[in-house]
């Protein structure tokens, strides 16, 4: 049982994360931890907080990976550059994704979609490296 009674806007950084998955309820809260886990571990200068409702992760306090966990079938990461486009946006995906896995909303702005614990284990070293790939170029934007 959460025993801690404050707001997920009352903390930040890791904990406010922490508290917002101790209290989440969603069907593929198991497999959103796991991801969590994933993306934080493939870069040590990953902070996160919670944006848009759900864990974002963030590179020089600059949002790039965020959660969105609406859907019935699954949930997805979204990687972006923040929460305006970029110049990036009409030019086409902003590197050659040689895992397959990003689906390109814009040049600067990409989904992966997740839908079962197997579906994570097995997309979990190409998210590595998708997640490495996305923050060395999106340093290079702003």
């Amino acid at each position: 049982m959460d025993n801690d009674k404050r707001k997920p806007n009352e903390i930040f950084g890791h904990e406010q994360v922490r508290l917002y998955l101790d209290r989440l309820e969603h069907p593929f809260k198991s497999e959103i931890i796991e991801v969590r886990r994933i993306v934080l571990h493939a870069d040590e200068h990953l902070t996160e907080h919670i944006k848009w409702n759900a864990p974002s992760f963030c590179y020089d306090n600059k949002d790039r990976i965020t959660f969105n966990l609406h859907g019935k079938n699954g949930f997805r990461l979204i990687f972006h550059c923040g929460s305006k486009s970029t110049e990036q946006a009409d030019k086409g995906p902003l590197f050659e994704d040689h895992t397959k896995m990003l689906e390109w909303i814009t040049g600067d702005r990409a989904v992966v979609k997740f839908t079962s614990k197997e579906d994570v284990t097995l997309k979990e070293e190409k998210l590595k490296e998708v997640v490495i790939k996305w923050i060395e170029e999106t340093k290079k934007i702003n």
